[in-house]
């Protein structure tokens, strides 16, 4: 992999491969509150319905997919100034500053394009995430204790973050 930075364009069908892949390592799948390829799958065909209508960036690094992140934009009079979002960024790429530029290319498509005031997340408790979501200015407004059920039993808090565009 190369520092060089990523290009960016909008999902593509054939991307839903690498999404799979990339929830299916449990290292990611920690980050997101499903298991087992069944819920894998449901997950990429939603995100993948979102991404069919433009709502999705893929991150590209030597023209091989590195992130993606989609915007679950409503199609509700009263909610469509505000908008859920997921990312993901493929393990070989971490820290390479992918999230970043990926977050700041999928804000100016919500802002320019969408006309979204308010983006929104969900990170679980212990998602290194966070840190990356605090520094380009997201804030938490709510704390869900317990959402998420652990194999071994333990539970772990949802956290809503937002930021104004």
């Amino acid at each position: 992999m190369t520092n060089s930075l990523p290009g960016f364009r909008r999902t593509e069908p054939q991307d839903a491969s690498f999404l799979k892949e990339w929830l299916s390592d449990p290292k990611i799948l920690y980050g997101f509150p499903m298991e087992g390829e069944k819920e894998i799958e449901d997950s990429v065909r939603i995100w993948m319905s979102y991404a069919e209508k433009g709502y999705g960036l893929t991150a590209l690094l030597n023209g091989i997919p590195v992130g993606i992140a989609v915007l679950y934009i409503q199609p509700f009079e009263k909610l469509v100034h505000t908008c859920l979002f997921s990312v993901i960024v493929s393990p070989d790429a971490r820290g390479k500053g992918i999230g970043t530029a990926l977050l700041e290319n999928l804000e100016n498509l919500a802002k320019y394009t969408f006309t979204i005031e308010i983006l929104h997340l969900e990170v679980y408790e212990g998602n290194p995430a966070r840190r990356l979501y605090e520094r380009l200015g997201f804030v938490p407004f709510g704390r869900h204790e317990g959402f998420a059920k652990e194999n071994d039993g333990t539970y772990r808090a949802k956290i809503s973050m937002e930021k104004k565009l």
